[in-house]
């Protein structure tokens, strides 16, 4: 994640994720997180309608909808997923972290 040659990606699914965590006060997210998230190199992947059919195509090992999401997404744009979420690996996806 350092190189800079290296392209980063922030998914929407994350940020509507973390602003309905926030809105329960189960998250501290600062008003700035989008700016924030630019600033440091990072690019918004919207969330496609044929990632929504890959997403709720997928064997359930995760019952999140929203790390389903970042699963279909990694698939589709043939990325690598930043996760420590072990589950995750159970996916045909790379897995960072």
């Amino acid at each position: 994640m350092e190189d800079p040659d290296t392209s980063l990606f922030f998914s929407a699914a994350s940020i509507w994720e973390m602003a309905i965590k926030r809105a329960q006060g189960k998250l501290d997210v600062p008003d700035n997180l989008l700016g924030t998230m630019e600033e440091r190199g990072f690019a918004e992947l919207p969330v496609s309608a044929q990632q929504g059919l890959i997403a709720g195509a997928l064997p359930p090992h995760h019952r999140d909808p929203f790390d389903r999401m970042l699963v279909a997404q990694a698939q589709s744009e043939r990325m690598r997923l930043v996760t420590h979420d072990e589950r995750m690996r159970l996916y045909d996806v790379p897995v960072l972290w």
